[in-house]
């Protein structure tokens, strides 16, 4: 998580579900969670975007199953993603959660919160950075990431889907549209509220440390281990960064094989 993806262990189960919406300390409360499980946590955007290509792919698949009403495709691919891990959190798992509550019947859903103004704010600062235009076709000597924009549009899809009141918006104007506001946290939280049994819910802010999340788990609270505390923010950009690196080295290998071959080519 953050900087590093978890590996699954076999045999182990899902017991959370991490309900939270991104940039609500997804990344602290996953380092968190691995602690207290002792078990390898799924954080959508660090396995996504640190993992093998396949991973990506696997949740490219899962949102176009889930934008087709193709539901069979979805709790299947989830169940192959999620098998070794003992908890996910993260978008797009946060805005999958009736699936989520199908698929582990047992695990405790906890939902990361902060204040709405300040999500708001941050939302829409990360939205901004992946609609940059050239960004597409800086990821594509990537393998791993090639497919990242096309992934940003599906999620994009899917919360237009969820917080356009059943709208099928398709195009990048409607969607924009439609993009993180504090109404759509706040439609988010009165969703769970409605639906997920209240023994099973928890509402957790990171800031509150141990106390509050070993209570909801039963756990005892770690003792001389510091809560993590890793900023969300941070992390995206420190991750954006290390991609855009590698892909403007991989293009200037790119272009120096290609003007190599020019020049030989015309004899030079």
């Amino acid at each position: 998580m953050g900087q590093t993806t978890s590996v699954p262990k076999p045999g182990t189960q899902i017991q959370v579900i991490g309900a939270g919406l991104p940039r609500t300390g997804t990344t602290s409360f996953s380092m968190a969670l691995s602690i207290l499980l002792d078990a390898p946590v799924y954080h959508c955007n660090t396995q996504t975007t640190r993992g093998p290509p396949s991973e990506l792919k696997s949740w490219i698949r899962i949102l176009h199953a889930w934008l087709d009403g193709d539901r069979r495709t979805v709790l299947a691919v989830l169940k192959s993603c999620l098998a070794g891990y003992a908890a996910v959190t993260d978008t797009p798992a946060c805005h999958l959660l009736p699936e989520l509550v199908e698929l582990y019947p047992d695990a405790k859903v906890i939902c990361t919160v902060r204040d709405p103004l300040a999500w708001e704010k941050s939302m829409k600062q990360a939205h901004g950075l992946t609609r940059t235009w050239f960004l597409k076709a800086l990821l594509f000597p990537l393998p791993g990431m090639r497919h990242f924009v096309d992934f940003t549009w599906l999620l994009r899809r899917q919360w237009s889907r969820l917080y356009a009141d059943g709208r099928r918006l398709n195009s990048v104007d409607e969607v924009a549209a439609t993009l993180p506001q504090r109404e759509t946290y706040s439609r988010h939280l009165a969703w769970l509220k409605e639906n997920v049994p209240a023994d099973r819910l928890v509402f957790f802010d990171v800031r509150e440390g141990w106390e509050p999340l070993c209570r909801a788990l039963g756990k005892d609270v770690p003792k001389d281990v510091p809560f993590p505390h890793e900023n969300d923010s941070v992390g995206i950009e420190r991750t954006a960064k290390y991609h855009i690196r590698r892909a403007l080295m991989r293009w200037a290998v790119i272009f120096a094989v290609a003007g190599v071959i020019i020049v030989g080519g015309f004899g030079v």
